[in-house]
């Protein structure tokens, strides 16, 4: 049996995730970031975009987070996101929407405030329809 550290990923509204994880890829502030069991005590900022937990029987499972923070310890690493989904629950019209909201708002350069919000906002519905094309790409091997 493959060794295995405990994931926990959760949001403001709930938990998404807890399970064993023989990896867990997530997108830090440097780059991305793959936490394996046994590896050493972290504490980093997540920004928005993709987490991967590789379950311990094979499986990859997609979720799409707007930001956060990662945790490792010994024996559990925990995600603590501004908010998080798993593939699986993304309602691809409505994020499609909200992209091309986003993209207007930056198109015609309204004020500083609403132009933060909208990039903030477009990296996150980015990062969902992202995971959404990886989980359609995994379900045809």
């Amino acid at each position: 049996m493959a060794s295995t550290i405990r994931c926990e990923i959760v949001s403001a509204e709930a938990e998404i995730y807890n399970g064993e994880a023989t990896l867990v890829v997530a997108t830090g502030e440097l780059g991305e970031l793959g936490i394996a069991p046994k590896h050493a005590p972290l504490i980093t900022r997540l920004k928005p975009g993709k987490v991967v937990v590789t379950t311990a029987s094979g499986e990859n499972l997609d979720f799409a987070i707007s930001g956060g923070m990662l945790e490792v310890q010994p024996e559990i690493v925990t995600i603590l996101a501004d908010t998080a989904i798993r593939a699986d629950d993304i309602d691809e019209a409505k994020v499609r929407a909200a992209k091309e909201e986003a993209e207007r708002v930056l198109a015609n350069r309204g004020e500083a405030m609403e132009i933060a919000e909208a990039q903030k906002h477009l990296a996150e519905v980015t990062a969902q329809l992202q995971a959404l094309e990886r989980l359609r790409k995994n379900l045809k091997h």
